[in-house]
């Protein structure tokens, strides 16, 4: 994301970069033209108008704001933009913007769908909600440079994007795991993965797809994980609480948050969330690694 910014956005200033890791950031400077690294949150704030956060998690965004909002310096928000895409739990988003509304800022909670290769070319999904004149100030932003769509929540509580994020994983996770049985039945029943392939690109074109290649390339344990399953047993923590909370049952989702642990166990929690694939291959007498 911080690539499309810098590179396909109309900037009058380069873009400034931040990670917990700044060696990262430092590299990634390295890499991208019209960018620069800032040694805190609080003094990358300090230097910005809009400010553009996304993390691992809830503790992680609660403690990056705490450090900004605790930096005396930037007591005072006004004429500040913070747009939050990290994948958080709806009453956490609320949270945050209201403090964030306290110190005199503005605050847009924008989730995105879409894996990393997607945000790479800039083919996000982007949900951004908040007052209706903070959103208008993102948009430019938006379609062209960071996305190819936008759902648009102006004038919705921000937490109603998170609360978007957080049950569209279900349809995501639940996508994965049909296509992960679907494949092992289609290899095991003789139809085969490319007769299966071209059901699913007539069928199925778009995330299908993009999954399913995923699974039968083998990149789901050759490559870096475009679904960390840590990150993605977190959200799902998010899913269950929710069901819990407004008395809701999801049968399938549960039983896929039980085979997530086995792709941790299998392979360790730096596995990718296609190793779902890997546990019904196993499941039905076939190695978790597809050649």
């Amino acid at each position: 994301m911080s690539r499309n910014l810098a590179t396909k956005a109309s900037l009058d200033h380069p873009v400034l970069l931040w990670t917990r890791t700044l060696a990262k950031a430092h590299a990634h400077s390295a890499a991208v033209p019209n960018t620069a690294v800032a040694a805190s949150p609080a003094e990358a704030v300090r230097a910005a108008d809009i400010i553009w956060s996304c993390l691992g998690d809830d503790d992680a965004v609660v403690a990056v704001y705490n450090d900004v909002l605790g930096d005396a310096d930037a007591a005072d928000l006004a004429g500040k933009l913070f747009v939050e895409c990290s994948t958080i739990n709806p009453e956490s988003t609320e949270e945050l913007a209201r403090r964030i509304l306290e110190r005199g800022g503005e605050f847009v909670a924008m989730p995105v769908f879409g894996e990393p290769s997607m945000a790479a070319l800039g083919v996000l999904t982007c949900v951004p909600a908040g007052k209706k004149e903070s959103v208008e100030k993102v948009k430019p932003y938006l379609v062209g440079v960071l996305g190819r769509a936008v759902i648009d929540y102006s004038g919705e509580s921000p937490g109603k994007a998170s609360l978007l994020k957080v049950i569209g994983n279900v349809f995501i996770i639940e996508m994965v795991e049909a296509l992960a049985e679907g494949h092992v039945l289609a290899e095991k029943s003789g139809l085969g993965t490319a007769n299966l392939e071209k059901f699913l690109e007539t069928v199925f074109p778009g995330p299908y797809m993009i999954h399913s290649k995923h699974m039968s390339s083998g990149r789901y344990y050759k490559t870096e994980p475009v679904g960390n399953i840590t990150m993605v047993k977190t959200i799902a923590s998010h899913v269950l609480d929710l069901a819990k909370t407004s008395g809701t049952k999801l049968p399938v989702y549960e039983l896929v948050r039980k085979q997530m642990d086995m792709v941790e166990d299998q392979k360790g929690p730096n596995a990718d969330v296609g190793g779902l694939y890997g546990v019904i291959r196993t499941m039905s007498g076939l190695p978790y690694e597809k050649e």
